[in-house]
């Protein structure tokens, strides 16, 4: 699946309290409703949602249709996220090496300060 559909899926709560959830192991659409005030229709919506990104799979067992975490389409999305933490980072460091020249460099031009000892500069 797409990273816009993964991203989209995260950007909700619910759904990412379904995932925590699932983190635990499987779990039927009424044991995912349970911890929410939403109706059993509204869970729903969200596991279509997370099913659609790839983040979540239905079995079949006997009457059950159980949940069950997909971690592939969370590892592309961590993997797109890391990457970009990587380019940040190298950026953000080049950016605090000019920042102490630019302090070294101001240090070197500007004269140590002096003390006054004449009366007259007392109050």
């Amino acid at each position: 699946m797409s990273l816009d559909s993964t991203f989209a899926a995260l950007a909700d709560p619910t759904r990412r309290a379904i995932l925590a959830r699932l983190s635990l192991g499987e779990a039927s659409v009424n044991e995912l409703a349970e911890p929410f005030s939403m109706s059993q229709p509204a869970i729903s919506k969200h596991i279509k949602v997370l099913e659609h990104a790839g983040l979540i799979s239905r079995g079949r067992d006997a009457q059950r249709r159980p949940c069950r975490l997909e971690p592939k389409a969370l590892d592309e999305a961590n993997q797109w996220l890391e990457h970009h933490r990587a380019i940040f980072e190298a950026r953000f460091q080049r950016l605090d090496g000019l920042l102490e020249e630019m302090k070294a460099e101001r240090a070197k031009r500007k004269p140590a300060p002096t003390k006054s000892t004449s009366k007259g500069a007392r109050k």
